[in-house]
């Protein structure tokens, strides 16, 4: 059996594929900032010079997510956060539901002057229609989408896990941002970096109550990063973390739920790596910038973690996207490599420190950063090792575009972390 066609039952098995319209995972449908949706550019055309509609939802670098003509929200106003469910079509508030909690998580230290509120994107699980939020400050609550946001159970993991400080681990100055990376559904599990030095570095949940399931027998602190990814390993399914010293690759199989089955050495400046890990077939890739100041791509197999190649393309917010035989990432500017060799094919435009991009059906990256820079781009296969940037629209708003861009359903939706959104349509109906 093929390593597709091993992934395609992987993911099959994980109970929890949406329709190509939604988005309701932190990287869209299938976790990989790939979307089977058109980018909407038609003879010279894109989107209007206007959004169709603009809201605030709140301070906050959570991404939002689309389901069913749903768009669901995560921001803070006033050291309360609110989770808002809107059409998303209009942006009208359909309900909102809210917790007590600070800007930043209780250990924070340093760049309070750069992000504030939650970080997390949700995460929807199709088959309960239930609506999964992290907060800063480690508040994990469940909510019912289908009975207007009623809070089905919470935890804070803070609390329940008495999780510490991040450690300095180089002779960079000490950060802490809190909880940022976007809980998991998997199967009837609701997958948490928890990053407990007593617990474990992923505890599972069981995703209808709450209770504890099993946690790893990895211990090391939280990671910084904005996404488990899920892999399957000769056969064995996997989730692949990002904790504060490793990129784990754990097991989800039974009978060796939370066992490692490898780690890679990872540590970051500032405990700053932010992009998630991708997975593509066999390997994962792995970024940051500052000591690393990397582009690492690395085998998984049964017998461990192995460096395949390492360039000094890095990045500090974007995940990387895999598409035939290219990636494509966003920092500073616009990159495409090679797959195989992880040499630059071209580069291009100006992003900032803020980044993300999708790769669309029709072979186009969208990409966004700096305050709002959203631009239309050529891959690789249209592109003849050039950066060809079909159309941009500028300063969509005036702080960094730290959440990541969301395609769904026909339309484009933006935000920055003061809490501004905008949607755009691309392809009318």
């Amino acid at each position: 059996m093929n390593r597709m066609r091993i992934a395609l039952l992987f993911l099959l098995a994980c109970s929890n594929i949406a329709p190509s319209a939604d988005w309701p995972h932190w990287r869209g449908p299938t976790r990989d900032g790939l979307s089977t949706e058109q980018s909407g550019w038609q003879n010279g055309t894109w989107i209007g010079e206007k959004p169709d509609w603009q809201i605030e939802v709140g301070v906050g670098s959570s991404s939002p997510l689309v389901v069913g003509g749903r768009l669901y929200t995560l921001g803070n106003q006033n050291n309360t956060d609110a989770v808002e469910c809107r059409d998303s079509a209009t942006g009208k508030l359909l309900w909102k539901q809210t917790y007590k909690c600070g800007l930043y998580g209780r250990h924070h230290a340093g760049d309070e002057g750069l992000y504030g509120g939650p970080s997390s994107t949700p995460e929807f699980d199709i088959e309960t229609k239930r609506l999964y939020t992290l907060s800063v400050d480690g508040h994990l609550n469940c909510w019912d989408t289908q009975a207007e946001g009623k809070r089905v159970w919470g935890k804070n993991l803070y609390d329940e896990y008495q999780v510490g400080k991040r450690p300095k681990l180089t002779r960079a100055p000490q950060r802490d941002y809190g909880y940022t990376t976007s809980p998991m559904v998997y199967k009837d599990w609701l997958l948490v970096e928890v990053g407990s030095t007593k617990s474990g570095s992923l505890i599972a949940f069981d995703k209808a109550t709450g209770k504890q399931l099993w946690t790893s027998e990895l211990k090391d602190e939280p990671g910084h990063c904005g996404g488990i990814a899920l892999m399957t390993v000769n056969a064995i399914p996997c989730a692949v973390v990002l904790t504060q010293r490793n990129l784990a690759v754990i097991r989800l199989d039974a009978g060796h739920e939370g066992k490692t089955l490898g780690t890679f050495p990872w540590v970051t400046d500032f405990a700053n790596t932010i992009a998630s890990p991708a997975v593509h077939d066999d390997c994962v890739l792995i970024t940051s910038a500052y000591n690393q100041n990397a582009l690492v791509k690395l085998r998984v197999s049964k017998d461990g973690v192995k460096e395949v190649w390492r360039q000094k393309s890095p990045s500090k917010v974007c995940t990387p996207v895999v598409y035939k035989g290219h990636i494509y990432v966003c920092w500073q500017r616009m990159q495409c490599l090679d797959w195989e060799t992880g040499k630059t094919v071209w580069k291009g435009g100006a992003y900032g420190d803020p980044g993300s991009c999708i790769v669309t059906a029709d072979e186009k990256v969208i990409v966004y950063g700096l305050s709002g820079r959203l631009a239309l781009v050529e891959t690789a296969a249209h592109a003849d090792g050039k950066y060809v940037e079909l159309t941009a629209r500028e300063n969509l708003f005036r702080t960094q575009a730290w959440p990541h861009v969301v395609l769904s359903d026909g339309r484009i939706y933006c935000r920055d972390r003061a809490g501004n959104l905008v949607c755009f349509t691309v392809v009318k109906k």
